[in-house]
């Protein structure tokens, strides 16, 4: 396994009163350039945002990117000498940087037309046309060249939305009214559907920038030895990105950010596993900047474990548990997980969940139950079972919950 990585730090530079120089905050330290434009009006986002997104500079270089962020006020987006001077200025600070892989750019159109002084199209279009940016990502519908090739995320409700072609990808939103949906800080931010563009936009950039491109099933296998293996708090927070979180569903338990994580760890996690877990691998998929894993959580039940059964004292119970695990990687860092499983599988083998449980309510056909008496469901849930299941789907027999019925008993 590879040695305590410390968290990444590089200051940004300002290479212009409007353009800043961010450096790769990746564990390997360097990556693609990239030029980020922004519309003044989203500058002062970042002090509003309460989310653990980061604004997009910084979280382009826990991408592994070197990027410049312009920003562009209106008076100057219809400067054509002004554009071209700032994107050279921009050009310019990632050649100087020993970290930026030379020889492509990527570029990112923040905001929408309206955000700009209307000239501002046509010094695109010249910028496009001088500059030669291998790929670049818009956020609104802009008159220019078919090259290079592009991403377009539609916000904007429309009846005929652009359909994509060998020059545009086109994702449209139809949840979402305006661009600034992928800015932190922004009262019309939507985290999740960020999320997806933000995902979509890695995935496009690295296929033109030939990078970068990491090991997702290695770091995120190095995450889970240091937690389960190694059992150390502080090699596994330095597997995250600066701000992080992992969320486990059914309980609601894990930290969000890192002073609550790494509590979580080394509080609630990490120490709390009995010396027998073990993970026994299903199946994985991995994506762009994710990993999605089936697997069975295998341990015996001889200690208190607050993250997976909170308030329940050890029962000295083996327990099976299918889990699916959502894993989202940041450059070659985490930045956060969903875990999810089964709570009800847990304590029928735990045996904590009784076989019938009270139906309060009329039956279908309006029937309630004799005086004295009360309706009953059968609870329709498996113990082991489900874990075998997953593992072999002939193992246990289909469909049998479809025989559980209600019934009627004394009311006691």
């Amino acid at each position: 396994m590879a040695e305590t990585a410390q968290l990444p730090s590089a200051n940004p530079v300002e290479l212009a009163v409007n353009a800043t120089l961010q450096p790769p905050l990746s564990r390997c330290g360097h990556g693609p350039g990239l030029i980020l434009l922004r519309p003044a009006c989203y500058a002062g986002c970042q002090q509003d945002n309460k989310s653990l997104d980061p604004e997009p500079l910084q979280k382009w270089a826990e991408e592994s990117f070197a990027v410049v962020q312009i920003t562009i006020d209106v008076q100057s987006s219809k400067d054509l000498a002004t554009l071209l001077a700032l994107i050279k200025t921009a050009k310019d600070g990632l050649t100087a940087l020993p970290e930026c892989d030379q020889g492509k750019f990527g570029l990112i159109v923040y905001g929408s037309k309206s955000d700009y002084d209307p000239e501002f199209e046509d010094g695109l279009c010249e910028i496009l046309a001088v500059d030669n940016p291998e790929a670049v990502v818009y956020f609104d519908s802009w008159n220019t060249p078919d090259r290079p090739v592009s991403m377009l995320h539609a916000s904007l409700p429309v009846e005929d939305p652009p359909q994509s072609d060998k020059a545009q990808v086109v994702h449209v939103y139809p949840d979402i009214s305006s661009p600034a949906f992928t800015i932190p800080g922004h009262p019309k931010f939507k985290i999740s559907t960020a999320g997806v563009a933000h995902t979509r936009s890695v995935a496009f950039i690295k296929k033109h920038l030939n990078g970068p491109y990491f090991d997702l099933e290695k770091i995120w296998d190095e995450h889970t030895y240091y937690e389960f293996g190694d059992r150390s708090v502080e090699k596994t927070m330095a597997t995250m990105v600066q701000e992080p979180y992992v969320n486990h569903v059914p309980t609601l338990t894990g930290g969000i950010g890192r002073a609550r994580l790494s509590h979580f760890y080394l509080n609630h996690f990490i120490f709390a596993n009995p010396d027998d877990t073990a993970l026994e691998l299903i199946s994985r998929t991995v994506g762009s900047d994710r990993i999605v894993d089936e697997f069975i959580f295998c341990l015996t039940h001889e200690k208190h474990i607050p993250w997976l059964i909170p308030g329940v004292p050890p029962t000295g119970k083996p327990l099976r548990i299918p889990f699916t695990s959502v894993v989202n990687i940041r450059g070659d860092r985490l930045y956060h997980e969903h875990i999810a499983w089964d709570q009800a599988t847990v304590l029928v083998q735990l045996g904590l969940m009784p076989e019938y449980l009270p139906f309060p309510y009329a039956l279908p056909d309006g029937k309630l139950p004799a005086p004295g008496k009360r309706f009953e469901y059968r609870v329709p849930a498996a113990g082991v079972e489900s874990a075998q299941k997953l593992e072999n789907e002939h193992e246990v027999p289909s469909n049998e919950m479809f025989a559980y019925k209600i019934r009627e008993v004394m009311d006691r």
